[in-house]
């Protein structure tokens, strides 16, 4: 079987990739930088550059005799580069297309309509499909590195709400499951962590896996936008991250499910454990 990663050198889909490669397979990558593709996978897969925006002749050759693909985008228009691609995989012959959605799709909250639009896009082309609909990642919580090493403190508008923040090792362990079995094809797999954590609780966390103790200090919306501004700029992304920490602040947001298990037969990596791997990032 030959399958093709698109994200190959994001956070999932280079952890998608490189369980193919450690299975023994040989996937495919379509990706913008093949220097970056390459350093990451050395040469055991094969690289196809180009560009979603003007997928073209290069993503054609890339979907060339591949029977699997996992499909990992964003943005408030990824509808445009799912659509491309799904529809382009079907025309190929593709049997099996996995999209990496989120969980909000369910909620309408933050990204969740861009995926749902995306979502559609997929069923629109045909295609055989499986949507793994995602938690937040643990490994966003790497974006509190700043404050926690330099002030002690996470800041946030999420209050005392709890989310189920997921690992993105078993994100790629289902898509991969999921990709390589077709033991979930037309399902939709709603994966989160074992747990649901207040964003002061995964603080806590984080010190006691440095050794010294990390505090939460509430704020604003208002003051969280801003915050986001001054590292994302204006734009669809900052306000639909402030839409999500509401909805965590709101109670909106605690779903827990037993996909993870369902699919790998174990459970999900605890936060804690995703704060231990990290601990450099927040000394």
């Amino acid at each position: 079987m030959k399958y093709l990663v698109i994200g190959a050198t994001g956070n999932i889909g280079s952890r998608v990739a490189q369980r193919l490669v450690d299975s023994g397979a040989r996937p495919s990558v379509f990706v913008r930088s093949a220097k970056r593709a390459r350093a990451l996978f050395d040469d055991h897969v094969d690289i196809h550059t180009g560009d979603l925006e003007k997928p073209g002749p290069s993503l054609a050759a890339a979907l060339a005799g591949v029977d699997g693909v996992f499909l990992v985008t964003d943005g408030w228009d990824l509808e445009t580069r799912d659509r491309a691609v799904s529809f382009a995989a079907r025309h190929a012959g593709v049997r099996h297309v996995v999209k990496l959605s989120t969980l909000d799709v369910r909620t309408g909250i933050g990204t969740g309509p861009w995926h749902a639009r995306g979502e559609e896009a997929v069923r629109q082309s045909g295609a055989a499909f499986t949507f793994i609909q995602a938690a937040g990642f643990m490994s966003n919580a790497l974006g509190w590195s700043e404050s926690i090493s330099r002030d002690g403190v996470l800041r946030s508008s999420t209050g005392g709400g709890k989310i189920a923040f997921i690992h993105p090792d078993d994100i790629a362990a289902v898509a991969t499951a999921a990709l390589t079995t077709r033991d979930h094809d037309g399902e939709t797999l709603v994966i989160t962590g074992r747990e649901a954590l207040s964003y002061g609780e995964m603080a806590a966390a984080i010190g006691r896996a440095i050794g010294r103790p990390v505090g939460f200090e509430e704020i604003s919306d208002r003051q969280a936008y801003a915050d986001a501004v001054q590292w994302a700029g204006k734009g669809p992304n900052v306000d639909a991250l402030v839409d999500i920490w509401r909805a965590v602040r709101e109670s909106r947001l605690e779903t827990m499910t037993d996909g993870v298990k369902r699919v790998t037969g174990r459970e999900p990596i605890p936060f804690a454990q995703w704060a231990a791997e990290n601990v450099a990032s927040f000394q």
